[in-house]
């Protein structure tokens, strides 16, 4: 059997929102140059890599640019 709950890992409690921090977090991570664009230009690119070695090196830098505790 499968349950779903929606539930954080860590709860979490807002005081006071900050629209401005949290529309410059956005740009970062899911903007034209942010990390989301770069972690998959760098995954595709692993792909076309004819060396073993640096497909290992465009996984690593890849998953590395999704990474979230580098906001923290």
């Amino acid at each position: 059997m499968f349950v779903y709950e929606k539930k954080l890992q860590y709860p979490i409690k807002i005081k006071n929102s900050n629209p401005k921090l949290a529309a410059v977090i956005i740009s970062q991570y899911g903007g034209p140059d942010g990390e989301l664009g770069a972690s998959l230009r760098y995954l595709s690119q692993r792909y076309s890599m004819p060396y073993a070695e640096l497909k290992g090196l465009l996984t690593d830098i890849g998953t590395e640019e999704l990474d979230p505790r580098k906001y923290i």
